[in-house]
């Protein structure tokens, strides 16, 4: 019977192995998702974000920002097969929709723009310091109503808790002891 299993000879040498160099530019195939909501011109169908694709990047020549390149992916249209391209931008955390397609805004995004513009948006940070502030600010005056709860109740003597109340002494609102029987009559 024939070996399974086939081993390097005990002379492999892996850096005697020729290197495969690719040039540079080349494009790569890669899987991505959709950074946004588009509509494909050719055939109008629409496409959610969060839609992943298998897509070819490239690095967009002579277009660099802070020494971080520019990538352009092209994808195809999952009902058309039309090609779709789009490009990233290295100083916003969005993508640029190039051919093929537009971008859909929608209602969240609309908003979103509506209230920057409007001047609604309230700085995170300083609502987190706020109640920050708040929350430490708590336990002093918690300690000072307290005390001068105390302060109010006893001001010249202890109250004694010791004595404890029989049911003679305790009355319900007609006036009648608790422990006696009422007779509607």
């Amino acid at each position: 019977m024939g070996e399974c299993y086939s081993y390097p000879p005990l002379c492999f040498e892996p850096s005697e192995l020729p290197r495969v160099r690719r040039p540079k530019r080349q494009p790569m195939k890669v899987r991505i998702m959709l950074p946004m909501s588009i509509r494909c011109n050719t055939c109008d169908n629409h496409i959610r974000q969060g839609t992943k694709f298998h897509s070819m990047k490239e690095e967009v020549a002579g277009e660099m920002r802070l020494g971080i390149p520019r990538f352009r992916f092209y994808f195809k249209c999952t009902k058309c097969s039309a090609v779709l391209t789009i490009k990233t931008y290295p100083q916003d955390p969005d993508s640029v929709v190039e051919s093929g397609a537009t971008r859909v805004v929608e209602e969240n995004e609309k908003r979103r723009s509506e209230a920057e513009e409007m001047g609604h948006i309230i700085n995170p940070t300083s609502d987190s310091k706020r109640e920050m502030d708040i929350l430490t600010a708590a336990p002093d005056e918690i300690n000072s109503m307290k005390k001068r709860k105390f302060s109010e109740e006893s001001p010249d003597k202890p109250t004694d808790y010791s004595t404890k109340a029989t049911t003679s002494d305790i009355s319900n609102d007609r006036g009648n002891p608790v422990g006696s029987l009422e007779l509607g009559v």
